[in-house]
């Protein structure tokens, strides 16, 4: 039985996304995102794994779930070198500040007697959120957004019982090209190391629906090259 030209051209392009797709890694593994960051004397690799599980308050908000990579910092003394990371500091759902009505309902607080920056409340905040989409304003008062992590971030935890916050800043008007992170190093008893901004991620999300755009126009140019 012979096919018809429409049927034939209809498999041709179904098989060449495929092609395309198999060729990503990050489209096979939807459930994963690597990244690097990097900034004054500290760095890191990660891998976050998240399911379908989002925020109660923000449904494009995904919980992640589990942590792999490795971690460095040489500020202040610290000998960290490629440290493995051991997993993620549990959340907690502690309050906000008193008129923050945009914080995530997974806002947790991670408390540090010491060592903070002046003038910075005593403890670490964190949500454990990946925003594959880029954050909103998540603060009342706070404008700026946009990155994968938001202005709490995600803590993960150390061999040598420090835990690493890990949040973005937002996109600043004139500086830098995207989303900015900031870093911190503490225990319950002392802050180590804190940077309010300064470290950039490689890649941001974002490059991956630039790429995912480009395996749906392959698809549509084609489409248009066999039907023709």
């Amino acid at each position: 039985m012979s096919k018809t030209p429409g049927t034939m051209s209809k498999r041709l392009v179904v098989l060449a996304t495929l092609l395309v797709a198999v060729s990503l890694p990050w489209l096979a593994s939807a459930s994963t995102f690597d990244f690097s960051f990097v900034g004054p004397g500290a760095s890191g690799t990660i891998e976050l794994t998240y399911g379908a599980t989002t925020d109660l308050k923000y449904s494009n908000a995904y919980e992640v779930t589990g942590i792999s990579g490795t971690f460095s910092d040489s500020n202040h003394g610290l000998h960290i070198v490629n440290a493995t990371i051991t997993g993620l500091e549990a959340i907690n759902h502690a309050s906000p500040t008193s008129g923050n009505l945009a914080a995530p309902n997974d806002f947790s607080k991670f408390a540090v007697a010491a060592g903070l920056p002046t003038g910075h409340p005593p403890a670490l905040t964190y949500d454990n959120l990946y925003w594959p989409g880029g954050s909103p304003v998540t603060a009342t008062g706070y404008p700026f957004s946009g990155g994968f992590l938001d202005i709490y971030g995600l803590m993960f935890t150390l061999g040598g019982g420090e835990v690493v916050d890990l949040w973005s800043i937002g996109t600043h008007s004139g500086v830098g090209t995207g989303p900015i992170y900031g870093v911190a190093v503490a225990t319950s008893d002392m802050a180590f190391d804190y940077h309010r901004s300064g470290f950039s991620i490689t890649p941001e999300p974002g490059t991956f629906a630039m790429l995912g755009s480009g395996v749906i126009g392959l698809a549509g140019i084609l489409r248009r090259k066999i039907n023709l």
